[in-house]
């Protein structure tokens, strides 16, 4: 496999399943203590990666209960649309 290949198939919530749980709040305020830490800088590259690698996770995390919220919001409309 190539290194495209492998990039192509990264699922960064398989390799961290310890945030797929997480609420809203929850992996949105990790996300923010993971930002902090790298721009804090002084960390090996090797844990700069890890870390990089879990934000990916908790931004995936976010990015799917935003768009469950707009899927219910747009459903609410819709209803609201249909009953007037």
């Amino acid at each position: 496999m190539t290194e495209n290949q492998q990039d192509e198939h990264f699922d960064p919530v398989a390799e961290h399943p310890e945030v797929a749980e997480l609420g809203y709040e929850d992996a949105r305020d990790q996300l923010a203590e993971v930002v902090k830490q790298l721009e804090a800088g002084g960390l090996s590259l090797e844990d700069s990666l890890a870390l990089w690698e879990k934000g990916e996770a908790l931004a995936a995390v976010c990015e799917r209960h935003l768009a469950g919220a707009r899927e219910r919001v747009e459903r609410a409309l819709a209803a609201v649309e249909d009953d007037a």
